[in-house]
């Protein structure tokens, strides 16, 4: 049976409905706004597993060319490998839906959001999140949902919920808000330097339209909900749990407080072994064994915060507010364009920018429409970086944590027409213990500025952390804990990035794990994240502050001009003709876009001079009164004709040769000589006739030799 409910946002009507497609799926709702429509499913496996302890879940989002009416660009005319924008999607779908499943269902769980319609006005992928999220919660899989998703778009000054793709490329702060009807759980965003209270203010916006959609995804439960499966309730206990805890809890309490992620480890590792081997008899056992370290690893979670939130200590001995040593360091390899080693405790980004040309653009082609980038940043985390063995590749925790630090950085990469270089930035993680991704924005800042990139401020990022006693809420003891480790994030209650400029925040992601957390947390941790994030540049300002007066020797050279749209034609010639024969004898890249601007790539500096002088002359038109510098082309008994443009000749009658009289018109000149000429004028047949400015006449008055008028033939 086919069930609906709807809701208006923005003056557009949401409609989710189950019942019509994909039967078979454990849960599935077709949603539908404005334009866009995406089918989301959701399907269990038919066993359990035992004593996960982990969700084993799956997102895959997927868009369809078909959904907007387009075929796939190449040979491939197939949908293929996922484009880094549905991996990005697929993560704001997981992580505020992974946290309400729970480990005990111990089933394989895949959702599969699939956007088969799209006007490209309205984004699917708001969309996807609250068509998912429906699907599960109608279904017979337990999830302590539902959640819900919502863009706000501040547009001057004005904040817009669920914003067009119009109104997003307008707006000043783009943030992306998931939660539940207790509190939000997940934002990822960013912004052009917007302060914390436009953040706040956008995140209370969302909360109340996220609360309307829980609402609706219940109303649809409520109309075609299935009963929920049975959890996989353990039924065996860790034996000697008391004996354990009382020997390994002492000895831990001193371990988890050695200084050094490695050396911390290894005296928690210690412990954990010397403990196991009393045990081994029992600890043959698989299940005994997961126990086993289920219990230490809630030791160790309850250690950490006790000593937070009672002592004010962490356990690299700093305060809550401390940041870990920073260094920075430009110019570290010889021949790339930029390169920077930022190093903050023991994360450390190796950051290396390229200076390409417009040919070497990130060209998209999916179904919100053909686009060029000109800023790329990739994010690599090799295993060395903690120090294990693994497999190398691209995962999805690089693409995200690689289009963060490219959003946090974008908004202060100058225009187009400012720089005309395409800018790759590639970020090598080489250490990793707390927000490699911050790295990649301290790092790339400083190698953009490094290469010579005007960059409009500088910019830094910080990885924040939370500890609450409670949920968060009023009354709760809690602590914020600036430049986060890797247990900190683990076993804290929040993740949350703030890049940005001394001005304001540009990049935004945060990730929480309890119900929710109150404005007053919210806004003390904003405070807090500003004032690391203006120590942090502070320190990258001691090395760098402003872009190298000159960019890299080894990167292109590139001049731009602007000429007149009907040239364009003249320029390129027929069938490219006379753009590849300036390419060739130049040895320079050409491109012209459809509003007149030329933009010449060189090696060297002097070809793209050349190249850009041998544009102008076909393009320009001659002028009275200009000096050129002309090749001869021809020598008559009665003068020489010189090309002063490319295609444009002009005739040096031999009177004007020189201030003394002169027999022959080669005693001056010879073919193929470059000389200066002014141009005197031009005749009613369109003729040009030039005069001869030799060194005698720098000034380029006319001579005064003998020889007569000017002459055409005789």
């Amino acid at each position: 049976m086919i069930q609906r409910v709807t809701l208006q946002i923005s003056g557009k009507e949401l409609i989710l409905e189950t019942g019509r497609i994909a039967k078979q799926a454990n849960g599935a709702v077709f949603a539908q706004y404005a334009g866009s429509a995406v089918i989301a499913t959701v399907c269990s496996s038919s066993s359990a597993v035992e004593g996960l302890d982990y969700v084993p879940l799956t997102v895959d989002y997927n868009e369809k060319y078909y959904a907007a009416g387009k075929i796939p660009g190449g040979f491939i005319k197939r949908e293929s490998r996922p484009k880094d924008k549905e991996i990005l999607v697929s993560r704001l779908i997981d992580r505020p839906m992974r946290p309400l499943f729970d480990k005990s269902f111990g089933r394989e769980i895949q959702v599969i959001p699939t956007t088969i319609s799209t006007d490209q006005v309205n984004p699917p992928d708001i969309l996807a999140i609250v068509a998912s999220s429906a699907a599960v919660h109608i279904s017979d899989i337990p999830f302590n949902g539902p959640i819900a998703g919502v863009r706000i778009c501040s547009v001057a000054g004005e904040l817009i919920v669920n914003p067009t793709y119009e109104e997003i490329e307008k707006s000043e702060l783009e943030i992306v808000v998931a939660g539940t009807k207790e509190g939000i759980t997940m934002v990822e965003g960013g912004a052009a330097e917007v302060d914390e209270n436009t953040m706040i203010a956008a995140l209370e916006k969302a909360q109340g339209v996220i609360g309307e959609l829980c609402e609706l995804q219940q109303k649809l439960r409520d109309l075609a909900g299935k009963d929920k499966l049975p959890l996989v309730e353990s039924t065996v206990a860790l034996e000697n749990k008391d004996l354990i805890r009382a020997a390994a809890y002492p000895r831990l309490e001193e371990a988890c407080f050695v200084k050094g992620k490695q050396e911390r480890s290894g005296a928690i590792k210690t412990v954990k072994d010397d403990i196991a081997a009393s045990y081994s008899a029992q600890l043959e056992d698989e299940t005994q064994k997961k126990l086993f370290d289920a219990l230490f690893e809630d030791m160790e979670y309850e250690i950490l915060r006790s000593s937070i939130l009672n002592k004010g200590l962490r356990v690299d001995g700093r305060g809550t507010e401390d940041i870990r040593d920073i260094t920075c360091e430009v110019g570290i390899l010889p021949r790339t364009h930029g390169s920077a080693l930022f190093t903050r405790g023991e994360t450390q980004a190796l950051a290396v920018t390229t200076l390409g040309t417009v040919f070497d653009e990130q060209i998209y082609d999916d179904i919100e429409g053909d686009k060029r980038e000109n800023f790329i940043l990739h994010y690599n985390f090799p295993p060395y970086s903690v120090g294990e063995v693994g497999r190398m590749g691209t995962g999805r925790r690089e693409i995200g944590h690689g289009n963060l630090a490219r959003r946090s950085l974008a908004a202060m990469v100058p225009a187009k027409d400012k720089f005309p270089y395409t800018i790759r930035v590639v970020s090598e993680i080489m250490e990793s213990n707390g927000s490699s991704s911050m790295a990649s924005v301290c790092g790339g800042t400083l190698s953009m500025l490094h290469a010579g990139v005007p960059m409009k401020k500088p910019v830094a990022g910080i990885a924040m952390g939370l500890i609450t006693e409670g949920r968060g809420g009023p009354g709760d003891r809690y602590a914020v804990l600036s430049d986060i480790l890797g247990e900190e994030d683990h076993l804290g209650d929040m993740d949350f990035k703030v890049a940005g400029t001394e001005e304001g925040i540009t990049g935004f992601q945060m990730d929480i794990k309890i119900a929710g957390v109150s404005p007053e947390v919210m806004r003390k941790a904003l405070d807090q994240a500003k004032r690391g994030r203006l120590h942090i540049l502070s320190i990258m300002n001691q090395t760098i502050n402003k872009p190298a007066a000159n960019i890299s020797e080894y990167a292109p050279k590139i001049v731009t001009l602007t000429i007149e749209i009907d040239k364009i034609g003249a320029l390129i010639g027929p069938g490219g003709k006379n753009v590849k024969a300036l390419c060739e004898q130049y040895r320079v890249s050409i491109n012209t876009d459809n509003d007149g601007t030329v933009t010449i790539y060189g090696k060297n500096s002097k070809d793209a001079e050349d190249a850009k002088a041998a544009v102008l002359g076909i393009v320009s038109d001659p002028e009275v009164g200009r000096v050129y510098s002309g090749t001869v082309k021809r020598i008559m008994d009665f003068g020489a004709f010189v090309e002063i443009l490319p295609g444009k000749e002009g005739l040096v009658h031999i009177s004007k040769l020189s201030r003394q009289r002169i027999a022959l018109v080669t005693d001056v000149l010879k073919e193929g000589q470059v000389i200066p000429v002014k141009l005197l004028e031009i005749d009613k047949m369109g003729r040009l006739n030039l005069s001869y400015i030799d060194a005698v006449d720098p000034a380029g008055e006319e001579p005064s030799g003998r020889g007569g008028a000017p002459q055409r033939n005789r």
